[in-house]
């Protein structure tokens, strides 16, 4: 089994991914990356605290590694960390890195190209997947996820701390993709068939920051928010 380093945001794009991987089972998961805006210690873009991400992580049973970069970081400060973290994998026997990527041609561009300076490679589970069957299948398969974050300008606010449901579904406007590959939302997701129990966590308030929508979700033992389907 090949051995990899998982690109992860906490959401539902990362879940399948990870879930496509493990289903393969070509891949020995070397460990769970995410990056953390270290101003708020919260997943970057997705605003998830700290403590919900290494309940996430433990989970799924998965190491979990944190690149911290500063609010507002630049690509050259993102790269720097990012190659460090990757030169210490690379001694692991770590050649591959996963990212859920689904459509943004540029995006995935830059991620090989920056792994290729390493000789690393980069592989796309869900790539070209057609999203409108993508998050149907995230539901059908138990996956359960609140909107985290929302950029207003895109999508309406308040859509930020629904869960993705079908009745989220029915809701969405024509001109949001159904994944939010454009970055019209972000999730986390709490429940499905790649973790060993649910996360429990409570929605808290929607507060705006930085131009962006984000719901505060909250670790909550003994209570277990539902998806309402």
């Amino acid at each position: 089994m090949k051995k990899i380093l998982v690109s992860w945001s906490g959401g539902k794009d990362s879940a399948m991914m990870l879930f496509e991987l493990q289903k393969s089972k070509e891949y020995e998961i070397a460990a769970l990356l995410t990056t953390v805006t270290e101003t708020y210690e919260r997943i970057s873009m997705h605003g998830v605290r700290n403590s919900l991400l290494d309940r996430q992580a433990e989970l799924l049973g998965l190491p979990l590694v944190k690149m911290y970069i500063p609010k507002k970081a630049s690509n050259d400060i993102y790269e720097a960390n990012m190659e460090k973290i990757l030169h210490e994998y690379q001694k692991k026997g770590v050649d591959n890195m996963a990212f859920g990527d689904l459509f943004l041609q540029d995006i995935k561009d830059y991620r090989e190209k920056n792994l290729g300076k390493l000789g690393m490679t980069g592989i796309f589970p869900l790539w070209k997947r057609d999203t409108s069957q993508l998050i149907r299948e995230f539901i059908d398969l138990g996956f359960k996820a609140v909107i985290c974050c929302v950029d207003p300008k895109q999508f309406n606010a308040k859509f930020t701390g629904r869960f993705i449901d079908k009745a989220f579904l029915r809701d969405l406007p024509p001109s949001v993709d159904p994944c939010g590959e454009n970055g019209e939302f972000h999730s986390f997701v709490f429940d499905g068939p790649i973790f060993n129990k649910p996360v429990e966590l409570s929605v808290g308030e929607v507060v705006l920051r930085d131009s962006f929508y984000f719901c505060d979700l909250i670790p909550a033992e003994g209570t277990l928010i539902s998806n309402g389907v």
